[in-house]
């Protein structure tokens, strides 16, 4: 990985976002320091993978400030310096692949256009194949691997562009405990390396002893900022913040939206 930037590499500074005319977030502060594991809980439509997306530029907000890495992210343009593993996406996306070269897809941010991968390339994409445990499996087909293991092949393709920060969007969803181990494991080993991480998660599990400081999201809000908790005492937390910031109407559910957008799209 490059040089840890000395700025903090997430800052939002009371970012709103609407979507459709509904509002998503609502005034939400957030800063992610350098080296820190941060992971965002909160029930569905709470604004876990909206914050995210807004972050990684998948989404305007309409008020408030996004920097990343100390610019503002309306003028960020070095994209390479963020991995970004989107919810329940295919690591084949159709086109029949190998694992090697789902990897090594996440160099194209690296290298100039139409350049041939390099010494330094295939070095990254090979230990990336470690970090995540599927060296062994570079040659299969994506088709070949179970669920959980094209989870794996998206982190590992996100890792190949060595990142500076690594934003997951629920990389444990519908993953057996096997697989969430080995998530654990090649994040665990990013954590070693001095990786920042922003993760979205609805289960914990085997990643609790990574995380550095948990974020409960409630109704587009922070209800909780602190020492890190298992999902199931965020639930009670949110609870206990049920009308914190609420009207005489009581709170208003937004469901979950999810960009439309395609990060690979807007890298282009």
């Amino acid at each position: 990985m490059t040089p840890t930037d000395p700025a903090h590499p997430v800052v939002l500074d009371r970012v709103s976002v609407s979507i459709g005319g509904r509002p998503i977030l609502r005034d939400v502060d957030l800063t992610v320091r350098s080296g820190d594991v941060v992971t965002l809980l909160g029930p569905n439509g709470s604004g876990k993978s909206t914050l995210v997306r807004a972050v990684t530029g998948l989404i305007p907000h309409a008020r408030g400030s996004v920097r990343l890495f100390g610019t503002p992210i309306e003028e960020f343009r070095d994209w390479a310096r963020l991995g970004f593993v989107p919810q329940r996406s295919s690591a084949s996306g159709g086109v029949p692949a190998t694992v090697r070269e789902v990897v090594a897809s996440g160099r194209i941010g690296r290298r100039p256009l139409l350049r041939p991968s390099r010494t330094a390339d295939r070095a990254a994409v090979q230990s990336a194949l470690d970090v995540v445990g599927l060296a062994d499996r570079a040659s299969y087909g994506i088709s070949q691997l179970s669920g959980g293991q094209q989870q794996r092949v998206l982190i590992a393709r996100a890792l190949a562009g060595e990142p500076d920060l690594l934003v997951l969007d629920e990389p444990t969803a519908g993953v057996d405990l096997p697989n969430q181990q080995a998530l654990a494991d090649a994040l665990a080993r990013l954590k070693a390396r001095g990786a920042t991480i922003l993760l979205v998660a609805h289960e914990i599990g085997p990643m609790m002893p990574l995380i550095d400081r948990s974020v409960v999201m409630r109704d587009g809000r922070v209800a909780y900022d602190g020492p890190p908790l298992t999902q199931e005492v965020a639930s009670h937390t949110h609870h206990a913040h049920d009308h914190a910031h609420d009207g005489p109407g009581g709170h208003d559910h937004v469901p979950h939206v999810a960009s439309p957008l395609d990060f690979e799209r807007r890298t282009r």
